[in-house]
């Protein structure tokens, strides 16, 4: 990766600037907060709850069954999944509350799941919401060996069969996460100057992964063998099945978002320069799905409405819906794409097919072009 840093361009920066009145305008003339309403306060608790409740009823010996446990634990696996997509996101995008403390508290949640809320902060608001799509830089689109996501990357013979056994490894996502991730990132990170700039506390930041590691560690492993009457590999098969679950599907919510049949992967030139202003690259890049069921959206913390979060990642999600007309009508004024599959389905049907394409052997490899950030 060379030294010169990736700039967006500036052109068309109307697009934008118009955009931002017209939904400032919205909340403005509604008399609306941007951020959390009594829903998502609602919501909130809801997603504590699907938690946290199967994890006491079985500590408390309310429910005994092994099955029935090994049920609980797939619950406890949507309540992980609800917690990062509906809570901890908007909190640690600092779209939750107008009050900084708030939102770190509720960001933390994701501390208390297995996962670590600095390195989410860097890979995830600063490295993919900036750069999304861009080769080497976004890390959700660079996954090493076994998957390839993006035309730029290295293909290998196996790649052939993704759009097959991709669906297995997604759920591998949070047990990857909670237990290899965090550490190699905050290592990267550091090496990379990316802690600097985040103006954080190395020394205090692996301080708190590791005790919240540590915590996490003892009540959700150690404490249920302590306590109940289970082998270490029945505590282990819980844990397991919860992660699986959960990242199962944080993927299959995330990878249709940007990894779908018709999106686009820009890059810079050999001097950084991105063709697009920021705003207009959002939208070559990203993909709404099943924007009129009210069902997932709620449950996914208003992610299918993916354009209105990458445009606007400091709003709470309960707005994007209503939202989502004036940023439909104002690309298209501008001549610009808003991209949309009309259902879940179909969006993991294109999601499927890009997978295929990319697994294809390129019959000539792209020049990658990449530049520091």
């Amino acid at each position: 990766m060379n030294s010169n840093p990736i700039r967006f361009s500036s052109a068309r920066a109307d697009f934008f600037s118009t955009l931002n009145q017209r939904v400032n305008e919205y909340f403005k003339s509604n008399n609306i907060s941007r951020y959390a309403n009594n829903e998502m306060k609602f919501k909130t608790f809801a997603m504590f709850a699907i938690y946290f409740t199967p994890y006491i009823l079985m500590m408390a010996g309310v429910v005994t069954n092994l099955w029935v446990m090994l049920g609980l634990c797939v619950v406890m696996g949507f309540g992980i999944a609800g917690i990062g997509l509906s809570v901890m996101h908007d909190a640690n995008h600092g779209g939750y509350s107008r009050k900084p403390w708030v939102n770190n508290l509720l960001g933390f949640s994701l501390n208390l799941v297995g996962g670590n809320a600095f390195n989410w902060k860097v890979q995830h608001n600063v490295l993919h919401h900036t750069y999304t799509n861009i080769h080497d830089v976004d890390e959700d689109i660079s996954p090493r060996g076994i998957l390839r996501m993006t035309p730029y990357g290295d293909w290998k013979f196996i790649h052939r069969f993704q759009h097959i056994y991709a669906w297995f490894f997604y759920g591998l996502l949070t047990l990857v996460w909670v237990v290899v991730k965090d550490f190699v990132r905050i290592i990267r990170y550091q090496k990379d100057g990316m802690v600097k700039k985040q103006k954080a506390n190395i020394f205090a930041e692996w301080a708190i992964l590791i005790a919240t590691k540590v915590l996490y560690v003892l009540y959700i492993g150690v404490l249920p063998a302590v306590i109940l009457s289970l082998v270490w590999w029945q505590v282990l098969l819980g844990f397991l099945v919860m992660h699986y679950i959960a990242g199962f599907i944080l993927a299959i919510i995330f990878q249709p978002a940007h990894v779908i049949d018709g999106t686009e992967y820009p890059m810079p030139d050999e001097h950084g320069k991105m063709e697009n202003s920021w705003a207009i690259h959002q939208l070559l890049t990203t993909t709404n799905f099943a924007n009129n069921n009210r069902v997932l959206n709620w449950y996914v913390g208003g992610l299918n409405f993916q354009v209105e979060h990458h445009l606007f990642p400091n709003i709470c999600h309960v707005h994007y819906r209503k939202i989502s007309s004036i940023v439909r009508d104002t690309a298209h004024e501008f001549g610009l794409p808003y991209k949309s599959e009309p259902t879940f389905i179909g969006a993991l049907v294109s999601h499927a097919k890009l997978l295929k394409q990319l697994g294809e052997k390129p019959v000539l490899q792209p020049q990658t072009v990449t530049a520091g950030y």
